[in-house]
């Protein structure tokens, strides 16, 4: 039996597939076909209850997505139906199987993404789901979609990478992460993170209270990002001793970056002069991640996004890779992958009402 990426079905332990062949199958471990119907025997070592669900909700989502019947007796699942239709449950099964044998907790969401990797034809979700980045405060960072874990790994190849996606694809956490990960393999001497405060122009001297305090909100969702994966306790030493600096992006000008993770967010705000600064400041031994969504700019109107014409200036440099994420990467509330969509569609009818120049707000 194949997968419906057409890469021979795994004969792992954890879940055998007999080939499918005229008449009735004998008894085996993994799946038993019977002319149109295929038995699924789950390794007695493996929760029932963690592979379908909580009140059956990761069943009810592999039955919505195919058409098949499936029936569930103790430590059997019996699916009937069409053959293709069969063997593509098959599948899902054995790498629901497999991402609980390698500790992955399973989640409605994460069977719905392993059913769309598996009819996308693209990498397994065993090899996608499993994937640590991060061990941290008693929890594991891996990235949830085929599109995050090329990111991942394009960070892991490339000295400069620009992430590229709308709101909720972690473009930033996940770099994040990454970031802590190198500063604890001792890959790099320090963290700094910037992001342009354009909602106040750079020109924060009218608001009231400290510099710090000025600038803090627009730098409030680095600290919480980095809150999520270092000890809070630790965190006022690390930025005392500037381990880890979180500053506005005009304070990198003038400045050579050695040894550094660099993790300029919300880049779409930067205007072409400003990225061509950040980018320059690269030093030896340094790491640059870029993030941004090109569908929200704030800057005024007339400013183009450096965002967006850094990608036709440098994307055939070698050792700089462009990563694009979706709306099918979006792993917060279903609705917002919903009003990604809304939001591109609408653009896309009334792009031609706009005048000439304007960037998109």
């Amino acid at each position: 039996m194949t997968r419906p990426n057409g890469r021979p079905m795994s004969n792992s332990a954890h879940s055998r597939a007999a080939r499918p062949h005229a008449g009735s199958a004998p008894a085996e471990d993994g799946a038993r076909v019977n002319g149109t119907q295929v038995k699924i025997v789950v390794p007695d070592g493996q929760s029932m209850v963690s592979l379908l669900g909580s009140r059956d909700e990761h069943l009810h989502v592999v039955e919505r997505a195919f058409s098949s019947d499936i029936l569930v007796r103790g430590n059997e699942i019996t699916v009937s139906g069409p053959p293709e239709e069969n063997a593509a449950v098959v599948t899902v099964f054995e790498e629901l199987i497999e991402l609980l044998s390698g500790g992955t907790p399973l989640t409605p969401e994460t069977v719905e993404r392993s059913i769309g990797m598996l009819r996308g034809r693209e990498e397994r979700p065993a090899d996608v789901l499993t994937l640590n980045i991060l061990s941290t405060r008693g929890k594991t960072i891996r990235p949830k979609t085929v599109n995050q874990k090329r990111y991942v790994d394009a960070i892991d190849q490339h000295t400069i990478v620009f992430g590229i996606g709308p709101a909720g694809t972690g473009k930033t956490y996940l770099a994040m992460a990454k970031a802590v990960k190198a500063l604890q393999a001792k890959e790099v001497n320090r963290i700094i993170l910037t992001r342009p405060a354009v909602e106040a122009g750079e020109r924060l001297g009218f608001l009231p209270g400290t510099l710090y305090e000025k600038i803090d909100p627009y730098l409030r969702p680095l600290y919480d990002a980095l809150h999520d994966m270092v000890d809070p306790d630790s965190i006022p030493r690390l930025i005392s001793a500037g381990t880890i600096e979180i500053a506005p992006l005009a304070y990198m000008r003038g400045r050579s970056l050695n040894d550094s993770f660099i993790i300029l967010d919300e880049a779409q705000n930067t205007s072409p002069e400003q990225m061509k600064m950040f980018l320059t400041r690269l030093g030896f031994g340094s790491k640059v991640v870029v993030t941004g969504d090109v569908t929200q700019v704030d800057l005024p109107s007339g400013t183009q996004s450096g965002l967006r014409v850094v990608q036709d200036i440098l994307g055939d440099v070698d050792d700089i890779h462009f990563c694009r994420l979706t709306s099918s990467d979006v792993v917060r509330h279903k609705l917002v992958s919903d009003i990604v969509d809304a939001y591109a569609r609408y653009d896309a009818e009334n792009a031609g009402a706009r005048k000439p120049g304007r960037e998109a707000r």
